[in-house]
C-alpha cells in the first residue's frame, strides 16, 4: 500500500506552540490540508483525549502519573483517537452528497485553482443530473485524499528521568517517550525533528519497523527535518541513510521570521538557501541514495525498487499569494507551509478569545522577539498576553517567576537540583545571589531583567486551548503566544475558506500596513539581531564572539549582493520585487556598513 498519496494542496500548517496545533487534524484533515501536533506536553494532550472521547462517544481510561512509561501511552493514545475521528469524518464527508455549500464540495472549492481536480469538480458541478454526473462524481471521490497528521518533536527537549538526584537518559527520557509514542501509533504520517539534532534520538528509530521503506519504497512513517541551511540538512540525512532511514522531506524554516522559537543562522538567509538546495538537490540525492541503499543491504534489510526523491518545502514570513507561488517555481519548492496566520483561524487552531482579540489587534510592535524562553533560544512573543501581563504584574508585586507546573523545561541544575529558569524557586535564588554582588545599579537592573525575562512556556503556551474548550475556567490561566511578525499585517479573524484563499490568490486578506516582502523583512530582522547582540555585549567582545559577528555581517551582505541580482533578474516576472524593493534593499545594505563601521568590524562587503 502506498503510504504517502500525492497531496491536493501546495501547503500544510507546521506546528504551532504546544496547543494551538494540538487538534487541528480534526478541523482540516477531512479538507485534504495536513497539520503538525506537538508532541511536547503529554498532559495536554491526556486532557484533550478525554476532551475528545467524551465529544465523539468514545471510552475513556485516563493514563495516570502512576503508568510507569506513561508519556508514550498518552501519545500513542491521543494520536489514535485523532486518527480515528479524522479517518471518520473523512469518510461520512467522502459519501456525503454533492449539495451546495456541503463540507464535500468545501473540499473541493478548496483546493488551488490550477488544480485539475478542480476543474473536473468545477466540469462536474455544471452537469444535468444523469449518469455522467454520477459517474464524475464518483471518480472525484476516487481522487479525494485525507490531510496528513504529522507530529514534530523538538530535538533538544529531551528531560531525563531523574534517579537519586541524577539524570538518567535512557528510553524512558522525554525525546525518546515521545518518539515511541508516536511509533506505536496507528498513524501514516511523518515525524518533524526540529531545533538540530539528538543522536541519541536518531538512533532510537532503529527500533521501530515503521520508519523503514518496504520493498516498493512506502514508508509508513516517514522522516522530516525541519532545518535552517543546506549544510545540516546533508550531516543530519547522512546520519540517518548510515541507519536505512530514508528522509522524506526537507522543511527550510527562516531562522528568524517566525512563529515560536527562533534560532538565528548566523547570517544565512532563505533566499541562498534555497538557492543552494535548488542547485545541489540532485547532488544530495544521488550521495545520500547511495548511502542508503549501503546500509539496507548491510542490515539485510528489503532494498526498495525505486527510492523516492526527497521533498523541499520553505516556510517562515511567507504572507501573500505572490510570494508563494514565487518559492515554488523560482526554487522548485514541493510546498510551503503557513503558520502564524492560521492562529487568526478558528476553524484551523486553537486561540481563546481574549488571545484572539489581541491577535487582531496586534501592531507591528507588538510582536517581538523576546528572551523569555527558559531554553535561552529567542522567543517570538506577543507583549499584550495574558503571559505576559501576568509575568510584569509578578516582578512589579516582588515575586518575579512562575509556578512550575509541568517541569519540561528543568534543565538548570547550578543550585543542585534541576530548575526551570523561569520558576519562582530559580528566579528567588537567582536574585537572591544577584543581591550579594554589590553591582552598580545601572548592571543590577541589567542582570535583573535577564533573570526576570524568562517566562514559562510548556504551560502557558497550551492554557488557550484549555480556555477554548471549557477544560478549565476562561480567564483562569495565564495564555502565551508566540506569534510571527508576519502576523501584524493580518488583522481580521478569518475563516478557512478565506485564508486558504488568500493563500491561493482568490482574495487578499491582509491589512493596509506597509509590508516589506518575506526576503526583506528576514534581512531586517536578522540586522536588528545581529544589532542587538553587539549593542548586548559592548565593550567586552572576545575573540570568538567578535569572529561570529563579522561571519555574520559577511553572510548577511553575500546575502545582500544574491538579492540585488535576483530582484533585478525577476523585477519584470513578478509582483515582489519592484524598484521600492531594490531601494529598500540599499537602505539595509546601509544600515549593515553602519554597524560593521560602529563597532571596528573588519569585514566589508567586496561590492561595495
Amino acid at each position: 500500500m502506498n503510504t504517502e498519496l500525492p497531496k491536493l494542496h501546495t501547503f500544510h500548517i507546521p506546528v504551532m506552540g504546544t496547543g494551538f496545533t494540538i487538534d487541528s487534524p480534526i478541523k482540516v484533515a477531512k479538507y485534504g490540508i495536513s497539520s503538525v501536533i506537538s508532541l511536547v506536553d503529554d498532559t495536554l494532550m491526556e486532557q484533550m483525549r478525554k476532551f475528545y472521547a467524551n465529544k465523539y462517544g468514545e471510552t475513556y481510561e485516563p493514563i495516570t502519573d502512576s503508568d510507569p512509561d506513561r508519556r508514550a501511552h498518552r501519545v500513542t493514545e491521543y494520536l489514535n483517537l485523532i486518527n480515528r475521528i479524522v479517518e471518520k469524518e473523512f469518510e461520512q464527508l467522502k459519501n456525503s452528497a454533492f449539495e451546495k455549500e456541503s463540507d464535500i464540495c468545501k473540499y473541493f472549492e478548496l483546493l488551488p485553482d490550477s488544480s485539475p481536480v478542480k476543474g473536473a469538480y468545477l466540469k462536474m458541478m455544471q452537469l444535468p443530473k444523469g449518469l455522467e454526473k454520477e459517474n464524475a462524481q464518483q471518480k472525484l471521490r476516487e481522487q479525494m485524499r485525507v490531510g496528513s497528521i504529522d507530529v514534530n518533536i523538538m530535538t533538544k527537549l529531551d528531560r531525563p528521568r531523574i534517579v537519586d538526584g541524577k539524570p538518567v537518559y535512557d528510553e524512558f527520557s522525554e525525546a525518546l517517550a515521545n518518539l515511541r509514542g508516536y511509533a506505536q501509533s496507528t498513524l501514516r504520517s511523518a515525524i518533524v525533528f526540529s531545533a538540530g539534532l539528538n543522536q541519541r534520538l536518531y538512533s532510537y528509530l532503529e527500533n521501530f519497523k515503521d520508519f523503514y521503506a518496504n520493498s516498493s519504497g512506502d514508508i509508513k512513517k516517514r522522516v522530516v527535518l525541519k532545518v535552517s541551511d543546506f549544510r545540516s540538512s546533508f550531516v543530519q540525512s547522512k546520519i540517518f541513510a548510515k541507519k536505512g532511514i530514508w528522509v522524506s522531506e526537507f522543511r527550510v524554516e527562516s531562522g528568524l521570521n517566525c512563529g515560536g522559537h527562533a534560532f538565528a543562522s548566523a547570517g544565512f538567509l532563505l533566499g541562498p538557501i534555497l538557492q543552494e538546495f535548488n542547485t545541489k538537490r540532485t547532488e544530495l540525492y544521488q550521495k545520500m541514495k547511495k548511502i542508503y541503499l549501503m546500509a539496507l543491504d548491510d542490515k539485510k534489510l528489503p532494498v526498495p525498487r525505486e527510492v523516492k526523491p526527497f521533498k523541499v518545502t520553505a516556510q517562515g514570513g511567507i504572507g501573500t499569494a505572490a510570494e508563494d507561488k514565487f518559492l515554488q517555481e523560482h526554487y522548485a519548492l514541493d510546498g510551503t507551509g503557513w503558520g502564524s496566520p492560521f492562529l487568526l483561524c478558528p476553524e484551523a487552531a486553537n486561540v481563546d478569545n481574549d488571545t484572539l482579540k489581541k491577535l487582531v489587534d496586534a501592531a507591528e510592535g507588538d510582536l517581538y522577539l523576546s528572551d523569555s524562553s527558559p531554553l535561552g533560544i529567542p522567543f517570538n512573543n506577543l507583549k499584550t498576553s495574558s503571559a505576559e501581563e501576568d509575568k510584569q504584574r509578578r516582578i512589579k508585586t516582588g515575586n518575579p517567576g512562575s509556578p512550575c507546573i509541568k517541569g519540561s523545561l528543568r534543565f538548570n541544575d547550578e543550585f543542585g537540583e534541576f530548575l526551570c529558569q523561569a520558576s519562582i524557586k530559580y528566579q528567588t535564588k537567582k536574585l537572591a545571589l544577584l543581591k550579594e554582588q554589590n553591582l552598580s545599579e545601572e548592571e543590577f537592573n541589567k542582570q535583573f531583567s535577564r533573570i526576570t525575562s524568562k517566562a514559562c512556556i510548556c504551560h502557558q503556551l497550551g492554557n488557550g486551548v484549555l480556555q477554548k474548550y471549557g477544560i478549565i475556567p476562561d480567564g483562569s490561566q495565564p495564555v502565551a503566544v508566540c506569534p510571527g511578525p508576519n502576523l501584524a499585517f493580518f488583522s481580521k479573524v478569518l475563516t478557512l475558506k478565506e485564508l486558504v484563499d488568500h493563500i491561493y490568490g482568490r482574495i487578499n486578506v491582509l491589512n493596509n500596513r506597509p509590508r516589506l516582502n518575506l526576503f526583506l523583512k528576514e534581512l531586517e530582522l536578522n540586522i536588528r539581531h545581529l544589532q542587538h547582540y553587539l549593542d548586548d555585549l559592548v565593550p567586552h567582545l572576545n575573540d570568538k564572539q567578535q569572529d561570529y559577528a563579522e561571519e555574520f555581517c559577511k553572510n548577511l551582505f553575500d546575502s545582500i549582493t544574491y538579492y540585488r541580482q535576483l530582484f533585478n533578474e525577476t523585477i519584470e516576472s513578478t509582483q515582489i520585487f519592484g524598484e521600492k524593493a531594490l531601494e529598500q534593499l540599499e537602505d539595509f545594505a546601509a544600515r549593515l556598513q553602519d554597524i560593521v563601521a560602529s563597532h571596528h568590524l573588519t569585514y566589508q562587503a567586496a561590492s561595495n
